[in-house]
C-alpha cells in the first residue's frame, strides 16, 4: 500500500479533517463571519462556489461547532424534487408527521418552529445543499415560508448552498422578493495564492499522518498550477501522485510523477 511507503496512517485529505485547511483563507473567513452573524440574528444566507471548492465541507465544519442541544441543524440536499416533497422531508426531519396538503404542512412546520424558539429556546439552522437545482416554484414559496408573525420575527436561519447558477437565478426579477430577504452573501473562491495552496496541502498530508516532506517544491508548483486551486482536484492529484510514486518504487513525489499523472488523465 502506498500509505505504508510514505508513513501515512490514513487517507490524504480525509473529509472529516479537510475543513480545518480552509480556516485561513479570506473567503472562508468571510463565510465564518457571516455564519456567526446569522446565528445572532437569524435570516437567509446564500453560499456560492463551483463544484469541488469545498462548500459542503465548509458548512459541515461550521455547523458542527454549534453548541448542542440549543442548536438544531438540518441538512437537505435532495433538491430536484417538488416543493411539497421537500417540505415533507423537512417536516420529517423535525419529527413531525407530514401532511399531504401543502397549506396544512406549512402551518404545522411553522407552528413547530415557533414552539421550538419560544418554548425550548432552540435555534434552527437549515442547510439546503445543491440549491441550484431548486425549482422556481420552491424559491417563490420560500420567501413566504420565511415570513413569521406578520413578518415581524426571524425565527430560523436558512443557508442556500449551490453553484454559480444559483446566483443568476436569484438575480431574476421573478425572485426579487426572496433576494430582498438575503442577509448574507458569500462566494467561495479557489486557492489562488500559493501560500494558501501550500497550507492546504500541508494540512491534508498532516491529517493523513505525514511527519516528513514527501512532495518536492517543483511538484508542489505543478500541483498548484494543474489544480487551478480547486480543493477537490488538489486532493485527487495528490493521491494519484502518491499511488504512482509507490508503483514506481519512489519514496518521494517529484514533478515527473505529477506530470505522468496529468498525462494519464482521460479528460
Amino acid at each position: 500500500m502506498y500509505r505504508q511507503r510514505f508513513g501515512l496512517t490514513g487517507h490524504v485529505f480525509p473529509k472529516d479533517a479537510c475543513a480545518k485547511t480552509f480556516t485561513e483563507t479570506p473567503s472562508f473567513a468571510k463565510l465564518k463571519r457571516r455564519f456567526k452573524m446569522l446565528q445572532v440574528e437569524p435570516g437567509l444566507g446564500v453560499f456560492i462556489g463551483d463544484a469541488g471548492f469545498g462548500k459542503t465541507t465548509s458548512m459541515r465544519h461550521l455547523t458542527s461547532q454549534l453548541p448542542r442541544p440549543q442548536n438544531l441543524v438540518l441538512y437537505l440536499c435532495d433538491t430536484a424534487t417538488s416543493p411539497l416533497d421537500f417540505y415533507r422531508q423537512l417536516a420529517q426531519d423535525l419529527g413531525l408527521r407530514p401532511s399531504h396538503r401543502r397549506a396544512q404542512l406549512w402551518r404545522e412546520i411553522k407552528a413547530h418552529i415557533t414552539q421550538m424558539v419560544d418554548e425550548s429556546a432552540i435555534r434552527l439552522t437549515v442547510v439546503i445543499d445543491e440549491a441550484q437545482h431548486l425549482s422556481d416554484r420552491f424559491l417563490l414559496d420560500l420567501s413566504g415560508f420565511l415570513n413569521f408573525a406578520f413578518d415581524s420575527r426571524n425565527l430560523l436561519t436558512v443557508w442556500l448552498v449551490g453553484q454559480p447558477g444559483l446566483r443568476r437565478r436569484l438575480q431574476m426579477k421573478l425572485h426579487a422578493a426572496l433576494a430582498s430577504r438575503i442577509a448574507a452573501r458569500v462566494s467561495l473562491e479557489a486557492l489562488s495564492e500559493r501560500a494558501d495552496f501550500d497550507a492546504f496541502l500541508e494540512a491534508g498530508l498532516k491529517a493523513a499522518g505525514a511527519t516528513a516532506t514527501i512532495v518536492s517544491d517543483p511538484a508542489c508548483e505543478l500541483l498548484f498550477r494543474a489544480s487551478r486551486g480547486v480543493p477537490r482536484r488538489i486532493a485527487w492529484l495528490l493521491k494519484e501522485s502518491l499511488i504512482l510514486a509507490h508503483e514506481r518504487d519512489q519514496s518521494f513525489v517529484d514533478d515527473s510523477i505529477v506530470e505522468a499523472v496529468l498525462d494519464e488523465e482521460d479528460f
